[in-house]
C-alpha cells in the first residue's frame, strides 16, 4: 500500500452543536461542508486540519461511551502538529480549555502536550 498522507480521522460527539463549537472556534479549524442525514438522524461535519488532512465530525442520537481513556484499544488520541507550542497553550487557554502542562517526548526532544475534547478525546498538541 503507497500512501501520500492521512486523509481524515472520524469523531463521534455526543452533543453536535458544543463539538461543533470546539473544533471550529476554539481550535480555528475551517468548514469543509456540513450535512444533515436525516435517515440516521445524524450530523457529518467535514474540518479543515492544516492543508491535506480533514476531520469527520458525526452525531448520532445515543454513542455509547468510550470504555476508558487513553489505554482503551483503539485510537488512543488525536494529535495536531504546531509550531509554537507555547503560543498554541496561551491561545488554547484564553478560550477556556484546560491544557496538561508541556512535556518533551525522550525519544525525539520535541514539545507536546496534551488536551480534550468536549467528550474527552484526548488531543494532542505537538511541536514540529
Amino acid at each position: 500500500m503507497k500512501t501520500t498522507g492521512i486523509h481524515h480521522v472520524a469523531i463521534i460527539c455526543s452533543n453536535y452543536e458544543q463539538a461543533k463549537k470546539f473544533y471550529v472556534e476554539v481550535l480555528g479549524f475551517s468548514i469543509i461542508q456540513e450535512t444533515f442525514r436525516a435517515h440516521r438522524n445524524s450530523y457529518k461535519l467535514d474540518l479543515r486540519v492544516g492543508e491535506n488532512s480533514q476531520i469527520e465530525l458525526f452525531s448520532f442520537p445515543t454513542p455509547p461511551e468510550r470504555a476508558s481513556q487513553p489505554e482503551a484499544c483503539g485510537l488512543r488520541h488525536l494529535a495536531f502538529e504546531v509550531d509554537d507550542i507555547e503560543q498554541t497553550v496561551l491561545d488554547l487557554i484564553a478560550k477556556g480549555v484546560e491544557v496538561e502542562n508541556i512535556r518533551i517526548d525522550e525519544m525525539t526532544g520535541r514539545k507536546f502536550t496534551f488536551f480534550k475534547d468536549p467528550d474527552f478525546l484526548p488531543l494532542e498538541i505537538y511541536e514540529r
